[in-house]
Protein backbone atom coordinates (compact mmCIF):
# COMPACT_ATOMS: atom_id res chain seq x y z
CA UNK A 1 0.00 0.00 0.00
CA UNK A 2 1.13 3.67 -0.93
CA UNK A 3 0.27 6.36 0.41
CA UNK A 4 -1.88 9.08 -1.91
CA UNK A 5 -1.05 12.20 -1.33
CA UNK A 6 -3.96 14.93 -2.41
CA UNK A 7 -4.29 18.40 -2.16
CA UNK A 8 -7.26 19.89 0.83
CA UNK A 9 -8.32 22.64 -1.16
CA UNK A 10 -9.49 20.16 -3.77
CA UNK A 11 -11.43 17.88 -1.29
CA UNK A 12 -13.13 20.72 0.14
CA UNK A 13 -13.89 22.47 -2.44
CA UNK A 14 -12.25 26.11 -1.36
CA UNK A 15 -9.43 27.26 -2.93
CA UNK A 16 -7.08 29.86 -0.89
CA UNK A 17 -6.68 33.31 -3.17
CA UNK A 18 -3.41 34.75 -3.84
CA UNK A 19 -1.24 36.60 -1.91
CA UNK A 20 -2.50 40.30 -3.32
CA UNK A 21 -6.21 38.80 -3.01
CA UNK A 22 -6.17 38.60 0.61
CA UNK A 23 -8.18 41.08 2.48
CA UNK A 24 -5.53 41.83 5.06
CA UNK A 25 -2.48 42.44 1.90
CA UNK A 26 -5.26 44.73 0.36
CA UNK A 27 -6.31 46.37 3.54
CA UNK A 28 -2.14 47.68 3.70
CA UNK A 29 -2.00 48.35 -0.10
CA UNK A 30 -4.67 50.98 0.08
CA UNK A 31 -4.27 52.35 3.18
CA UNK A 32 -0.50 53.16 2.09
CA UNK A 33 -1.13 54.25 -1.55
CA UNK A 34 -3.99 56.99 0.80
CA UNK A 35 -1.45 57.72 2.98
CA UNK A 36 0.91 58.47 0.05
CA UNK A 37 -1.46 60.56 -1.51
CA UNK A 38 -2.60 62.44 1.63
CA UNK A 39 1.40 63.42 1.98
CA UNK A 40 1.33 64.82 -1.08
CA UNK A 41 -1.33 67.10 -1.26
CA UNK A 42 -1.62 68.16 2.48
CA UNK A 43 2.18 68.71 3.11
CA UNK A 44 2.33 71.65 0.63
CA UNK A 45 -1.25 73.39 2.00
CA UNK A 46 0.59 72.59 5.68
CA UNK A 47 3.60 74.90 4.44
CA UNK A 48 1.50 77.37 3.48
CA UNK A 49 -0.78 77.68 5.86
CA UNK A 50 2.42 77.60 8.36
CA UNK A 51 3.76 81.06 6.03
CA UNK A 52 0.53 82.22 4.22
CA UNK A 53 1.81 85.11 2.66
CA UNK A 54 5.87 83.38 1.92
CA UNK A 55 7.48 85.83 4.30
CA UNK A 56 9.96 83.47 6.09
CA UNK A 57 10.92 81.92 2.49
CA UNK A 58 11.68 85.37 0.98
CA UNK A 59 13.82 86.67 4.18
CA UNK A 60 15.41 83.32 3.40
CA UNK A 61 15.84 83.74 -0.17
CA UNK A 62 13.79 80.70 -0.81
CA UNK A 63 11.14 80.16 -3.71
CA UNK A 64 8.15 78.08 -3.51
CA UNK A 65 5.66 76.97 -5.39
CA UNK A 66 2.56 79.12 -5.35
CA UNK A 67 4.45 82.29 -5.08
CA UNK A 68 3.40 85.45 -7.03
CA UNK A 69 6.61 86.92 -10.09
CA UNK A 70 6.89 89.81 -7.00
CA UNK A 71 7.55 87.38 -4.48
CA UNK A 72 10.07 85.58 -6.63
CA UNK A 73 11.31 89.30 -7.66
CA UNK A 74 11.72 89.96 -3.65
CA UNK A 75 13.57 86.37 -2.87
CA UNK A 76 16.31 85.99 -5.60
CA UNK A 77 16.20 89.51 -7.32
CA UNK A 78 15.17 89.78 -11.62
CA UNK A 79 16.50 86.96 -13.75
CA UNK A 80 19.19 87.31 -16.45
CA UNK A 81 16.45 86.17 -19.11
CA UNK A 82 12.92 85.74 -19.74
CA UNK A 83 11.13 83.25 -22.38
CA UNK A 84 7.29 84.04 -22.83
CA UNK A 85 4.76 81.69 -24.70
CA UNK A 86 1.23 80.94 -24.84
CA UNK A 87 -0.60 77.69 -24.50
CA UNK A 88 -3.29 76.90 -27.56
CA UNK A 89 -5.48 78.00 -24.32
CA UNK A 90 -4.21 81.68 -23.84
CA UNK A 91 -2.27 80.46 -20.83
CA UNK A 92 0.68 82.50 -20.78
CA UNK A 93 3.48 80.81 -19.47
CA UNK A 94 7.19 82.23 -18.82
CA UNK A 95 10.50 81.20 -18.33
CA UNK A 96 13.00 83.24 -15.91
CA UNK A 97 16.65 81.94 -15.86
CA UNK A 98 19.25 83.17 -13.83
CA UNK A 99 22.83 82.53 -13.83
CA UNK A 100 25.46 82.46 -10.94
CA UNK A 101 28.97 82.53 -11.75
CA UNK A 102 30.78 81.19 -9.32
CA UNK A 103 34.21 82.26 -11.62
CA UNK A 104 35.14 83.31 -15.27
CA UNK A 105 34.44 79.43 -16.32
CA UNK A 106 31.99 78.29 -14.19
CA UNK A 107 28.14 79.27 -14.53
CA UNK A 108 25.32 77.72 -12.93
CA UNK A 109 21.84 78.37 -14.04
CA UNK A 110 18.55 78.32 -12.10
CA UNK A 111 15.28 78.57 -13.97
CA UNK A 112 11.64 78.89 -12.88
CA UNK A 113 8.20 78.67 -14.26
CA UNK A 114 5.64 81.00 -14.24
CA UNK A 115 1.98 80.74 -15.12
CA UNK A 116 -0.72 83.23 -15.63
CA UNK A 117 2.17 85.17 -12.90
CA UNK A 118 2.29 82.03 -10.30
CA UNK A 119 5.41 80.00 -9.84
CA UNK A 120 4.29 76.32 -10.75
CA UNK A 121 8.00 75.15 -10.76
CA UNK A 122 11.47 75.35 -11.79
CA UNK A 123 14.81 73.09 -11.68
CA UNK A 124 18.68 73.62 -10.85
CA UNK A 125 21.33 72.88 -13.04
CA UNK A 126 24.70 72.40 -11.85
CA UNK A 127 28.41 73.64 -13.20
CA UNK A 128 28.82 73.94 -16.47
CA UNK A 129 32.61 75.02 -16.70
CA UNK A 130 33.58 76.32 -19.94
CA UNK A 131 36.69 74.78 -21.37
CA UNK A 132 39.32 74.90 -23.89
CA UNK A 133 39.33 71.68 -26.11
CA UNK A 134 42.03 69.32 -25.12
CA UNK A 135 44.13 69.11 -28.44
CA UNK A 136 46.40 65.75 -28.46
CA UNK A 137 49.77 66.37 -28.24
CA UNK A 138 51.27 63.90 -30.34
CA UNK A 139 50.36 65.87 -33.46
CA UNK A 140 49.22 69.06 -34.20
CA UNK A 141 45.70 69.80 -34.78
CA UNK A 142 44.63 70.85 -38.28
CA UNK A 143 43.16 74.12 -37.21
CA UNK A 144 45.55 75.11 -34.51
CA UNK A 145 48.68 76.46 -37.17
CA UNK A 146 52.19 75.23 -37.37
Amino acid sequence: MTPEFSTAPAESGIEEPSFIRRRPVRIIIYSGLVVFFLLMVVWPLITKLRDPDFQKHIEQHRVMVGMSKEQVLQAWGGPQTINTSYTKDGIRREEWIFEDWESPAVVKHRYLYFEEGILVGGWYEGTSERRTPEFPTGKPHPKVGS
